[in-house]
C-alpha cells in the first residue's frame, strides 16, 4: 500500500500545526502557501527602512506551542526567545485619564481602585473570579473538542454551569453588573474584537479572555513573525517539504472525494487528504474551485467580522508614555459600533490600538520607533472600497484622538504605510478584508464555524475562521483538530 501524502495549503499557524502534527507521525507531507513567507496574517511591513509587525503582536497561552513542539519531539524554547509582559496595557481616555492592567490580578485591582475607587476595584476581582469560572466550563466542553454543539456543552459540563455563563446575554450587558465605571466597561467590553466583534452583540463568554490574559502573554524576540518561521523549521526537520510561491488554483475531487490540488502553474499534485488554512469564505465563494466550493456553508456577508485600517509608522513621538501595547479609546464606543456593524461606515471617532514594538513595559526609546496603529473597520473592501478622501478623513481622526490622549508623532507620507480592508481583501481573497473569519455574535456566533472535517470526504480545515476561533493559539488548536481528523481518517 502506498504511502499516505497530506497536501496543507496555507503556512499560517493552522496549517504549520497540523503540518507539525501529521509529519510527526510518519506521514508525507507536502505544504504549499502562495506568498514567499510562512505565518500568514502574521506580516511584516517595511517603512523607512524599519521591519514592523502588522498583525498579532503578542503570544498567549503559551502552553499551545509547548505541546505542539512537544508532539515533535522538540522544545519550543530551543526555536525562540519568549519574555514575558508585566503589563498587558496603557488605556487612555484623555490626557489626563491612563489605566495600566497587569497579568498580576492584585497590581490591576490596585491599579482600578486608584482610577476609580475601591467598589470598583472589588467588582474587578468579581469578574476576574468569573472569567475564570467560564474559562474553566468552556476549556474542554468547547475549545478543545472538534464539533463542539449547545448539547454537547451541557453534557459535559453540566446544566447549571453552562446557565451561569448567561448565553442569551451580550457582552455589554454582562459587564455592566461588574463595572459601573463606564471607562472600564468600555475596556473590557474590547474583548469582542479580539474575534473581530461588537460587544452589544457578542456573548458574554468572551470575558474568558481576562483569565487567558492573566495566565501569561508574552512578547517574541525579533517579532512575532519568528513563531511561525520556528513552526516551519520544525516542520522542515519533521520532514514536510514547504513550498513557497505555489498558488493553488483548484482542490481536485474525483467521485466526491477529493484526490489533490491544481497549482496556479497548471500542476497537479496527488494527495488522500488536503486541508485547507485559508479562510472558510474562500473555499465557499469557489476560489478553490466549484467541487469544493459545496464542502463548507454558505459565508454570508452579513456574517463578516471586522476589518481594519492599520497605520504602521515609523517616527518620533512626543507627550504619551507608551509602553508596548496601548489602547487609546474614543468617547462614544456604541457609535462607533453602529458606524461598522450597522452602517457600513468607518467610525467618525474610533478608538485606537498602537503597538510600540521597540518599548516594553518601562522603556523609553530616543529617535524614531515603530508603531503599529489599528483602528477597526467594516469588511468592505471587495464590494465598496473606501475613498481616498474616507481614508485620509479616517486618518486624521485617528492621529485627532492620539493627540487629545497627549500622543503626538513627526509623521510624514514616506515615514508611514497605511493598509485598508481592501488590501487586505487582496491578501485574503472573498473575505473583504474581515481579519477574524466570522462575527461571533448572538449565542449561537460560537458555534457556527466550521469543523475540522469539511462535508467533503478527504478535505479538513484549520485556521481563525475555523472552530475554535481567530487569534494565534486558537489557530494552532484548530490545526491539532484537523491533524488528529486526518490521522484517525488515513490510519
Amino acid at each position: 500500500m502506498a504511502e499516505p501524502h497530506v497536501v496543507v495549503i496555507g503556512a499560517g499557524i493552522g496549517g504549520l500545526a497540523a503540518a507539525i502534527r501529521v509529519a510527526a507521525q510518519g506521514i508525507r507531507v507536502t505544504l504549499l502557501e502562495r506568498s514567499g513567507y510562512p505565518g500568514g496574517k502574521m506580516r511584516e511591513v517595511q517603512v523607512a527602512g524599519a521591519q514592523i509587525d502588522s498583525g498579532p503582536t503578542v503570544v498567549t497561552m503559551r502552553w499551545v506551542f509547548d505541546d505542539l513542539f512537544a508532539a515533535a519531539g522538540a522544545r519550543l524554547d530551543d526555536y525562540l526567545s519568549l519574555r514575558p509582559v508585566e503589563v498587558l496595557a496603557r488605556h487612555a481616555w484623555s490626557e489626563d485619564e491612563r489605566l495600566d492592567l497587569y497579568t498580576d490580578i492584585d497590581r490591576s485591582a490596585e491599579a482600578i481602585g486608584d482610577f476609580a475607587g475601591a467598589e470598583q476595584a472589588r467588582l474587578f476581582r468579581a469578574f476576574c473570579a468569573r472569567a475564570s469560572d467560564m474559562y474553566r466550563t468552556l476549556e474542554h466542553a468547547f475549545i478543545q473538542l472538534a464539533e463542539p454543539t449547545p448539547l454537547s456543552l451541557v453534557l459535559d459540563s453540566g446544566l447549571i454551569p453552562v446557565a451561569r455563563l448567561k448565553p442569551y446575554s451580550t457582552l455589554w450587558q454582562d459587564l455592566g453588573r461588574f463595572f459601573p465605571d463606564p471607562r472600564l466597561r468600555q475596556l473590557f467590553g474590547r474583548y469582542a474584537t479580539y474575534v473581530g466583534s461588537s460587544p452589544f452583540r457578542a456573548p458574554p463568554t468572551l470575558g474568558i479572555v481576562a483569565h487567558v490574559e492573566q495566565a501569561g502573554v508574552w512578547s517574541v524576540d525579533g517579532g512575532i513573525h519568528q513563531l511561525p518561521k520556528a513552526c516551519a523549521a520544525l516542520a522542515k526537520e519533521r520532514g514536510v517539504k514547504l513550498c513557497y510561491h505555489s498558488g493553488v488554483r483548484e482542490i481536485l475531487v474525483e467521485r466526491k472525494r477529493v484526490v489533490g490540488v491544481q497549482l496556479e502553474t497548471g500542476e497537479h499534485i496527488q494527495a488522500d487528504a488536503v486541508l485547507c488554512n485559508a479562510d472558510v469564505a474562500a473555499l465557499s465563494a469557489g476560489s478553490f474551485g466549484a467541487a469544493a466550493r459545496r464542502a463548507v456553508s454558505a459565508h454570508p456577508r452579513s456574517a463578516r467580522s471586522l476589518s481594519a485600517v492599520t497605520f504602521c509608522v515609523n517616527a518620533k513621538t512626543h507627550g504619551f508614555p507608551l509602553v508596548r501595547h496601548n489602547v487609546f479609546f474614543c468617547r462614544d464606543y456604541a457609535e462607533e459600533f453602529n458606524a461598522i456593524f450597522g452602517r457600513g461606515e468607518l467610525p467618525r471617532e474610533p478608538t485606537v490600538y498602537v503597538c510600540a514594538q521597540d518599548r516594553n513595559d518601562d522603556s523609553e526609546v530616543q529617535g524614531p520607533e515603530r508603531l503599529l496603529c489599528l483602528v477597526n473597520a467594516p469588511a468592505r473592501g471587495d464590494i465598496k472600497p473606501f475613498t481616498s478622501e474616507e481614508i485620509e478623513q479616517c486618518e486624521e481622526q485617528t492621529f485627532n484622538l492620539l493627540r487629545r490622549c497627549g500622543l503626538r508623532a513627526d509623521i510624514s507620507p514616506e515615514r508611514r504605510v497605511i493598509t485598508t480592508p481592501t488590501e487586505f481583501e487582496r491578501m485574503f481573497p472573498a473575505t473583504g478584508g474581515a481579519l477574524y473569519g466570522r462575527t461571533s455574535h448572538g449565542w449561537r456566533g460560537p458555534f457556527s464555524r466550521s469543523a475540522a472535517r469539511s462535508r467533503l470526504a478527504g478535505l479538513y480545515l484549520a485556521g481563525g475562521s475555523v472552530h475554535p476561533g481567530p487569534g494565534v493559539p486558537m489557530a494552532a488548536i484548530s490545526g491539532r483538530l484537523a491533524a488528529e481528523a486526518i490521522l484517525k481518517d488515513l490510519t
